[in-house]
């Protein structure tokens, strides 16, 4: 709105200053015009009379007097009648009138079309200009009262150059599958209708943000090999009523003509959440799309060739009506890549980059479980950035690493220069986390140590998963818990519990947090037994979790308390016993970290004698990163990436 104004204001001062110098030519015109007396045409007839006149030259009412003297006189006579009639009229005897050189000029046509029309001619031209100003104004604005219903949709047209296939797409091999029959449809509807059958009106595609929805939609329209029109959800709404509605008709029309072709509706929760939950009732502009969306869905011929594909993260908040046989018949839920998926993402994405000969991709995939399509691709362009930072000309295996981290993490805090104390006890801090998780069997294996700062963070230790799953067992979370507290405790031991900082404030809410899931959402309470504690609430409107809505009774809120704080003190109590037990070994890593601030994994596994993690690898499976849960939510830890302890 701001730069619109601008361009306004802009575009008014170029109009006033083109009238401005128009004005000032013409002005400038006249005044340089030579400066002629006016008399009256009496007097003229007296100068004839005298034989002070040389000639007259009439044009039009217009009479130009030269004297004898060369001096030339202006004079004005009736339009309608000739000059030597007036001068009979007059008197004047025709010796006179011989002796004066009398021309009569006739306008041209041009002439007289300029004379008479351009007075008028000027301010339409300026107005013109000034309206025309305006009106590309408001159309850049688009705001053109033409065009205020139409859908705005972007055409990606068949055979386009950055037409997208499924070969350029790497993981995700059952939404493919699934995708593949929308293509074969678009390409041999009649292998369909022949039989019978009825192509889904509508695939809904579900996951995380940058697991390639947008991607994938994009490459059943390039293989189908049919027009793609893009649009979001939130280009449908507007503050004026029935205008969503509108565009939702003109888009869906369009596509009828261009018919086979693909809709495509990007954030569709934008438009399509649950009615009846706004604030300004069941009518609002909204609802309406909504509803026209619905009615458009229904309303056109399901072999006509037209298939909507729609995305969202929020699943969840969509109305019943959209997700119901005939309108999004088919739903497809993206997942985060696994490691045979991410290494092949991060090959697609590094083709066009030169990388040095020491580049192990799958070492790259190993340390990335988590990561979406688009975590990856953003990992490979900040290992670019900084191979080119440092004048390389190929990427570099150590490029890629940092890159993981500065993607978890963010960028180093070079600037943020911590005092010898803090360097002391961010190290002890980390050191703590690090011996903690190699002592315990169930946690995940520690890949590098850090006290230098990212982020928020002034230091961090990372651990990674031996094999990744899906389903965590009790010991695995308890193990946490304890690898959590393993900062706090290390502080504690060695400065006294008078001299704790801040530090481990985010470790103690991980902690509580995991402890109350374990009790409330995964049974896993000896004492409370195998049921869920609370029901969470959430208005669709706004899109998030509210409150946790309390089904149970103030004694068995006391009882939780209980058992979270039970569950921490005894993982704490793990921590300690290790920390006290393996003190020499905390000291060696604390020693290596104040030397190198960094230790890498065959660094730090090369200080102990004793390897838990590879002895109990066969028992304990490795970790992952989900849990299993009836409504697939992630594990007792909410975050997706492998976050440091």
């Amino acid at each position: 709105m701001k730069n619109s104004t601008k361009s306004l204001s802009k575009n008014l001062l170029i109009s006033i200053a083109l009238f401005l110098l128009l004005a000032g030519i013409l002005s400038g015109y006249n005044l340089s015009s030579e400066k002629i007396e006016q008399v009256s045409l009496a007097s003229v007839v007296e100068q004839i009379n005298a034989e002070k006149v040389k000639s007259v030259d009439v044009s039009g009412d217009k009479l130009l007097v030269t004297l004898s003297d060369g001096r030339k006189q202006t004079a004005n006579k009736e339009a309608d009648a000739s000059f030597t009639t007036i001068l009979s009229n007059y008197k004047v005897a025709a010796e006179k009138m011989q002796k004066v050189a009398i021309d009569v000029k006739t306008e041209s046509g041009m002439s007289l079309w300029l004379g008479t029309l351009l007075p008028f001619l000027i301010p339409f031209l300026l107005i013109s200009v000034f309206v025309y100003f305006m009106m590309r104004q408001v159309q850049g604005a688009n705001t053109r009262a033409m065009s205020f219903g139409q859908s705005g949709a972007r055409e990606i047209p068949k055979n386009a150059k950055d037409r997208v296939t499924f070969k350029e797409i790497a993981g995700v091999k059952e939404a493919k599958e699934e995708l593949l029959e929308v293509v074969d449809f678009l390409k041999n509807p009649k292998k369909f209708i022949s039989l019978g059958a009825k192509i889904p009106k509508g695939v809904l595609l579900m996951g995380s943000p940058g697991t390639g929805k947008t991607l994938l939609a994009r490459a059943v329209a390039g293989e189908a090999n049919v027009p793609f029109f893009h649009i979001s959800g939130s280009e449908f709404v507007e503050m004026f009523v029935g205008v969503g509605a509108s565009r939702v008709r003109d888009l869906f029309a369009r596509a009828k003509k261009n018919a086979p072709c693909i809709i495509f509706i990007d954030e569709i929760d934008a438009v399509g959440r649950q009615r009846g939950s706004g604030i300004g009732g069941s009518h609002d502009e909204r609802e309406q799309t909504l509803n026209q969306l619905l009615v458009e869905m229904d309303g056109f011929d399901p072999n006509q060739g037209v298939i909507v594909l729609a995305a969202t993260n929020r699943p969840d908040v969509l109305d019943p009506a959209l997700l119901r046989p005939g309108r999004f018949d088919r739903r497809i839920v993206l997942d985060e890549p696994d490691i045979n998926d991410r290494e092949a993402i991060l090959k697609i994405h590094a083709r066009n980059k030169p990388l040095a000969e020491d580049v192990d991709i799958r070492r790259v995939a190993e340390r990335t479980p988590g990561f979406s399509g688009a975590d990856l691709a953003n990992l490979i362009n900040e290992g670019a950035i900084l191979a080119a930072r440092r004048n390389k000309k190929k990427v570099g295996q150590i490029e890629l690493l940092e890159s993981i981290e500065k993607v978890m993490l963010g960028p180093e805090r070079k600037s943020h220069i911590l005092s010898e104390q803090e360097r002391k006890i961010t190290a002890y801090h980390e050191a703590g986390h690090a011996l903690v998780a190699h002592m315990l069997p169930n946690s995940d294996p520690v890949h590098k140590i850090s006290i230098i700062s990212r982020g928020f963070a002034a230091g961090y230790t990372l651990k990674l998963p031996l094999e990744e799953h899906r389903m965590h067992r009790k010991a695995e979370f308890l193990d946490d818990l304890a690898v959590a507290l393993g900062g706090y405790v290390a502080e504690r031991e060695i400065f006294g519990a008078n001299n704790l900082t801040t530090g481990a404030s985010s470790d103690l809410r991980k902690a509580t947090r995991l402890a109350r899931q374990l009790i409330t959402d995964y049974g896993m309470s000896d004492n409370l037994g195998p049921r869920t504690f609370g029901e969470k609430e959430e208005m669709v409107f706004l899109g998030k979790d509210m409150h946790h809505a309390r089904d149970y009774s103030e004694k068995v809120a006391e009882q939780i308390d209980v058992e979270i704080s039970a569950m921490i003190n005894t993982a704490m109590e793990t921590a300690q016993q290790i920390i006290r037990r393996d003190r020499q070994h905390m000291e060696k890593i604390v020693g290596v970290l104040l030397e190198k601030e960094t230790i890498e994994k065959e660094e730090f596994e090369a200080l102990f004698e004793t390897h838990p993690h590879k002895d109990q690898s066969d028992a304990s499976g490795g970790r992952g990163l989900h849990a299993a849960a009836d409504d697939g939510a992630p594990a007792a830890s909410t975050d997706w990436k492998p976050r440091p302890a």
